[in-house]
């Protein structure tokens, strides 16, 4: 008998990280991450933000004088929302619209400060146990992201990071902590947010700082591969210390379609999903590096260095579920000229017959279904949508009014097109709409691209209030979850 899974019921909920919402940064015996050294002048306008964030993301000079710098003032990662204080409160806002399932990342440096620490902090485990009893008590299942981009700086200072291969024994550690001590409280894990951001954007997936390289695609792909190895050694400490607790993999999902019919440009798409998106997967899902990823790694230079029983760990670590970020489209071609336009992590070739937000990121539902489509049918392992949602400027009225039609009308389109796949047949876990709550935009470091449907008072310098108001959407989202996305 044919299962019928359009029929099941789907999680909706809300996702944050906790370098862009916490702040706290070093309450509780919190160690320094990666990400908090990550700078922003409130001062710049809109244009010298963009350029910062496009063109010169990270620099070592960056780095180094943010390590002597331990103020919140240039820092907005430093500072969040306030979540790490506030949690109950936003969570009580988060349970009023039903949300039935929560997604964060835990920070390692508040479990282990310095990364590689013999014992865990108490008091930054303790946090996490509170965070996650309060998500049980409002009745909201916990998707807990081990990484989140940010790791101990000490990690980065001590040992080169994720290029040495010591980092896998400290990961094992962390992870040990979590299942062990946080096992009970959590319902899906996740060891790595968005793990093709690595090549990408190289300091947040595997903090190499540009310009630093000789080779930087052959240290990127290295710096993966032990990501790798990390992952499938999570599948297996979850597989004996919380035996029911699935263990998934994530990606960025670049979704592309052929520019036009041409054989040229149909080829070129079926090359950049596999470089950019079914690579990661296959690897994370299917146990073992495919055959098509060793012509682009001739093409780069690169010859990732195995040792001895990687190939077996990678086999036996697949994960349990897969899920994926999705917030645009591209199109693929190799005629010279097309139009680009932004997107998450990368400048995409923009698609005629799609509109754009105000950031220039093309607004495709439909491709939310093809992409669904795509990744069960190729893996068939159950999907949970980790990140969807709209950054927008949204203005706060005399009144405290804030009326975003516009977020209302992307959600809505995106959760048809999901319905739509789960009568296609595909298996979908849940859907957790990003910055459920206003956070800090990972990419421009600002408060004013926003995508939650509870509005933050803060502007780009961490002023204002820091009240929580209920936004338009935040009615909308309410009656989609009681509906069930009906």
């Amino acid at each position: 008998m044919i299962k019928n899974v359009s029929d099941k019921k789907i999680l909706f909920g809300g996702a944050i990280a906790c370098s862009q919402a916490d702040g706290g940064f070093r309450d509780g015996g919190k160690g320094i991450s990666t990400q908090d050294l990550r700078y922003l002048n409130p001062s710049w306008n809109a244009e010298e933000i963009e350029e910062k964030h496009q063109n010169n993301p990270f620099s070592r000079e960056e780095y180094e004088d943010a390590l002597k710098d331990m103020s919140t003032d240039f820092y907005p990662f430093r500072r969040g929302i306030g979540f790490y204080h506030h949690y109950k409160e936003d969570l009580a806002l988060m349970a009023e619209m039903g949300l039935e399932i929560f997604r964060t990342s835990i920070c390692w440096s508040r479990i282990f400060p310095n990364g590689d620490d013999e014992r865990p902090n108490e008091e930054g485990v303790q946090y996490y146990i509170d965070l996650f009893t309060e998500c049980r008590k409002h009745g909201m299942k916990v998707f807990a992201t081990m990484i989140h981009y940010d790791i101990p700086v000490n990690l980065v200072i001590k040992y080169n990071g994720w290029k040495n291969r010591e980092i896998i024994k400290f990961f094992e550690r962390y992870v040990t902590v979590l299942f062990e001590r946080l096992g009970d409280l959590v319902d899906y894990w996740l060891p790595f947010n968005e793990i093709n951001a690595a090549k990408f954007s190289p300091w947040d997936g595997v903090c190499l700082i540009p310009g630093d390289e000789e080779n930087m695609d052959q240290e990127i792909f290295q710096c993966l591969h032990h990501q790798f190895l990390c992952s499938a050694r999570a599948v297996q400490i979850g597989r004996r210390l919380v035996p029911g607790k699935p263990v998934g993999a994530m990606i960025a999902r670049f979704a592309t379609y052929p520019a036009t019919c041409r054989p040229e440009d149909n080829l070129q798409a079926i090359q950049d999903d596999q470089y950019s998106n079914w690579f990661y997967l296959d690897v994370m899902a299917r146990g073992y590096y495919p055959e098509y990823i060793q012509r682009y790694f001739h093409s780069l230079g690169v010859e990732v260095k195995f040792e001895e029983g990687d190939k077996e760990l990678l086999a036996d670590g697949t994960v349990q579920f897969v899920s994926f970020s999705y917030y645009f489209s591209q199109v693929s071609t190799n005629a010279e000229g097309w139009e680009k336009t932004a997107g998450n992590l990368i400048i995409g070739k923009k698609n005629p017959y799609l509109k754009t937000s105000e950031w220039g990121w093309q607004i495709d539902p439909i491709g939310l279904r093809v992409t669904l489509n795509q990744i069960y049918d190729r893996y068939h392992l159950p999907l949970i949508i980790a990140e969807n949602g709209l950054g927008a400027y949204d203005t706060l009225t005399e009144d405290n009014h804030i009326n975003d039609v516009y977020r209302i009308a992307y959600l809505k389109e995106h959760v048809k097109e999901i319905k739509k796949a789960a009568e296609d047949g595909v298996d979908i876990i849940a859907y957790t709409m990003w910055g459920i709550i206003d956070i800090v935009s990972c990419g421009p470091l600002t408060m004013d691209k926003r995508y939650g449907v509870i509005y933050v008072d803060l502007d780009n310098g961490g002023k204002g209030t820091g009240k929580r108001y209920r936004k338009d959407s935040f009615y909308w989202y309410k009656k989609c979850i009681e509906t069930n996305g009906n």
